[in-house]
């Protein structure tokens, strides 16, 4: 059986410690974007975590292109 490709959006960060940063990340297996998304900073056991906001811009699709996020939190482990 062949894997379904769900497709993907790019991710902008609207504030925090990666504003006006984006990164390209997949739909969810039901085709929807990301609830949250949480980031990795390199060579640190810290991750940021980002919810998804209500920006959202349409290229040729039904789906959303990009999606907007905002902070919520470092998380250290």
């Amino acid at each position: 059986m062949a894997a379904i490709e769900n497709g993907s959006y790019t991710a902008k960060f609207t504030d925090g410690p990666l504003e006006g940063k984006t990164i390209r990340t997949d739909f969810t297996d039901s085709g929807e974007p990301q609830a949250r998304l949480t980031i990795p900073v390199q060579a640190t056991a810290k991750h940021y975590l980002y919810r998804r906001a209500s920006g959202l811009e349409f290229a040729d699709s039904e789906r959303p292109s990009a999606v907007d996020y905002r902070y919520v939190q470092a998380i250290v482990d």
